[in-house]
């Protein structure tokens, strides 16, 4: 809009300036043509007029102007724009009807209105001089070569020197930052102004500070903003706004909230194009700045944009910062997309309201949509940060009746007495307060926007689902889905079943993947799926099969899924489930336990636990003299045609000579019945644990000590952390006599349990 009434002005400027030099033109036109009628030339020699030629001489110049044709005017004109020898200068010596060259300039007005057509490539530099007039030549330019620099080098300066003179340079520079930005955070709405100076210092040219300084102008800007911007947005003033009178005061706030919005922008814009020269690899005028030196200054750029994302969610210009950073989530260097990646992670877990999230969550689905699924992995993976615990769902008919309205002033006269209205005005005010302090507009709000956004991505998973089933982006589709799947509207059950049991059956996904589909299944069964008569019982056939491809040769990540797993197919539907197929069950993960680390194995023997409590009749399993019919077939796949009742659970008896305490401990409960009490029970520490298990949160208990001491063997008295995947889950206090030492990288404890005859040390 600027650039267009630019061009008006200019426009009407070009366009007034033509009529006014018309004018003059016309000016000296029409005096010319009075000196050429009026003025009688002094003839070169005296002779004697007949007196028929005076009087008709006399006659003419009696004439006036006004009387004449428009055909004697035109010749006139032409006549005094051709003037002969009897009207010009008789002391110039040129051609009377000498032609005029078409670039000839008519004088020092022209020359100076003259546009400087300059060569894009000179091989030498010109200076232009002021032209020379020439009395017969006119305006004759003049123009000399720049002449080189030959000054005297000075003593070449040592590099102890030069280091010298850049600590000197930089001290100076880093002062008038701090003294700028103090000056700015002690009084904002005063010193508005100083922010243009110190944006002006991300131009520096100093080649011996110029990358250093343009950082720390960059970072201070970005601490400056997060401190001095309002926690409202500002919008621009109306004209109506502008014309009226306000209090001083006022006006002050509109020049400071003017002023602030105008730098913030540039501010970005500055950010915006250190990365993108850096991404094109421009080489600038300037260089003061070398081009290896961008990737550093773009990396600083980037780290403040990212910071101003995560800060500063409600001021101007949000929208457009997460246009430049959702695609650097998915740049080739690993720690632009890392940086980038975790500030989104970032505005998605602390976005309440959903404003923030709902334009991240468009913008990357056009991304991903524009790279034709091309993306990395982990722009899909940053989705699962979204908070949203509920969306909008179907309105019941008292729902979408009609809202009570409040009487107007003609129903209250005509239906209410005096009295009655008094009271009725009365009424209408507290209901109004009510219905505020409620906030259900603002409730409304929320789940509309959280209702948009999850619809943006489910239709980002199906999207790939239904194109790019052998992406890399399957995996983290899956595990969306998995998350998200008790939100997904009832019409796609169906149709998303049908796609899941297709990805499993057709033998293309990793172990990994396979347990997403089947958590992802019973989290659509187990939520609003359950009024859908629907026996998935290739699910569970299939989770049955592959639980064996565990085992201790290879990391077990996958543990925790497939604990949620078993506790939303066996535990949550325990009514849906038959004896036979959780018997099989119990004896599958009883064997995948001796072939699993000591982590995994303690997490498996707490989903045991749980499931004989679960189905009590597991008991069986105990009994090695129960007999049934049919002989138990642990090579068949399908859990319920195994007969797993003609069994028992003898890996027990091998875990309880594990070389890890806690899994002998764990063995020795499963094979009194798990009891909750008595001598069979677990201690509180273990007890907690088998909490934490049994609701599929922890597959890691791996105790990790906040302090290890130094010497070899000392008692401590720190809390023990259980942990999973670097992340904690709960604090328990230590045993008692807990003691930890270190010795050759690797720590130890021991504790005394209860029982007095057992002293466990265990070594990690």
């Amino acid at each position: 809009n600027v650039k267009l009434d630019n061009k008006l002005k200019n426009r009407q400027f070009k366009k007034e300036s033509t009529d006014k030099k018309h004018r003059k033109e016309q000016k000296k036109l029409r005096a010319a043509i009075k000196d050429a009628v009026l003025k009688t030339p002094l003839p070169l020699e005296r002779y004697k007029k007949r007196p028929e030629d005076e009087e008709e001489e006399e006659f003419v110049e009696s004439l006036p102007m006004d009387m004449m044709e428009e055909d004697d005017l035109e010749q006139i004109k032409a006549m005094a724009q051709k003037a002969s020898f009897l009207t010009r200068d008789l002391s110039s010596s040129g051609p009377v009807h000498a032609k005029k060259r078409k670039g000839e300039q008519q004088g020092p007005e022209s020359y100076e209105k003259m546009p400087r057509k300059m060569q894009l490539t000179e091989e030498k530099e010109v200076i232009h001089l002021l032209p020379i007039k020439d009395k017969i030549r006119g305006l004759i330019p003049q123009s000399m070569e720049k002449p080189e620099d030959e000054a005297v080098p000075g003593p070449a300066l040592t590099p102890q020197e030069q280091l010298k003179l850049r600590t000197q340079k930089l001290t100076n520079r880093k002062l008038r930052i701090a003294s700028l930005g103090s000056d700015i955070l002690s009084d904002p709405t005063t010193n508005i102004k100083k922010l243009k100076e110190l944006r002006a210092m991300l131009m520096e040219t100093d080649p011996y500070v110029a990358v250093t300084v343009r950082k720390l102008v960059m970072v201070s800007l970005m601490e400056v903003f997060k401190d001095i911007v309002p926690s409202y947005r500002i919008r621009p003033l109306t004209e109506t706004e502008k014309a009226s009178k306000v209090k001083k005061e006022t006006q002050q706030l509109r020049e400071f909230e003017e002023g602030l919005v105008s730098q913030y922008k540039f501010y970005l814009e500055n950010l915006e194009q250190t990365v993108k020269d850096w991404k094109q690899k421009k080489r600038k005028r300037s260089e003061a700045v070398s081009l290896q030196s961008y990737r550093g200054l773009a990396e600083v750029a980037i780290r403040c944009i990212c910071e101003l994302l995560v800060a500063l969610p409600h001021f101007n210009f949000h929208n457009n910062i997460i246009v430049t950073v959702v695609p650097l989530m998915n740049d080739p260097v690993k720690r632009v997309s890392d940086m980038c990646c975790e500030a989104v992670k970032k505005l998605l877990k602390q976005d309440k309201q959903g404003h923030a999230s709902l334009g991240t969550v468009k913008v990357i689905s056009g991304l991903v949509k524009s790279r034709n699924y091309d993306v990395r992995p982990e722009l899909l993976k940053v989705l699962l940060c979204l908070r949203i615990k509920e969306v909008e769902v179907k309105k019941d008919t008292d729902d979408t009746a009609p809202k009570k309205k409040f009487m107007n002033y003609k129903d209250k006269k005509k239906n209410l007495s005096r009295m009655q209205r008094k009271w009725k005005k009365a009424e209408e005010k507290l209901e109004k307060e009510l219905l505020e302090a409620e906030a259900s507009e603002s409730k409304d709000k929320k789940l509309k926007l959280h209702t948009e956004t999850l619809n943006i991505v489910f239709l980002i998973y199906f999207r790939i689902l239904k194109k790019a089933q052998k992406s890399i982006l399957l995996p983290s589709v899956l595990e969306g889905l998995a998350k998200f799947a008790h939100l997904i509207n009832l019409e796609f059950f169906d149709d998303l079943l049908n796609v899941l049991q297709h990805l499993i059956q057709s033998g293309d996904l990793t172990y990994r993947e396979s347990l997403h589909c089947i958590q992802t299944a019973f989290n659509i069964l187990s939520g609003q799926g359950d009024v859908l008569n629907i026996d998935p019982l290739n699910f569970y056939s299939h989770l049955y099969k592959t639980l064996l491809k565990l085992n201790a040769g290879a990391s077990n990540d996958d543990i925790s899924i497939v604990l949620r797993c078993l506790d939303v197919m066996l535990t949550k539907r325990r009514k849906q489930v038959t004896l036979q197929r959780a018997l099989a069950f119990v004896k599958r993960l009883s064997t995948l336990s001796l072939h699993t680390l000591p982590n995994a194995t303690v997490g498996i023997l707490a989903s045991n636990r749980t499931l004989m409590h679960t189905f009590p009749k597991c008991d069986i399993l105990l009994d090695n003299e129960a007999q049934g019919s049919g002989v138990f077939l642990p090579e068949l796949d399908e859990p319920e045609y195994c007969n797993p009742q003609n069994t028992a659970l003898w890996e027990l008896h091998t875990l309880k000579r594990h070389y890890h305490p806690v899994v002998r401990r764990f063995a020795t409960h499963l094979c009194a019945g798990a009891p909750s009490e008595g001598s069979g029970a677990l201690i509180v520490q273990l007890d907690t644990l088998v909490c934490l298990c049994s609701r599929a949160s922890v597959a890691c208990v791996r105790p990790r000590v906040t302090h290890v001491p130094n010497c070899a063997r000392e008692s401590c008295n720190q809390t023990i952390i259980l942990n999973h995947e670097n992340q904690p889950q709960t604090i328990i206090p230590p045993p008692p006599n807990f003691t930890v030492g270190t010795a050759f990288g690797q720590v130890a404890f021991s504790w005394q349990l209860p029982n007095p005859d057992s002293n466990l040390t265990a070594r990690w």
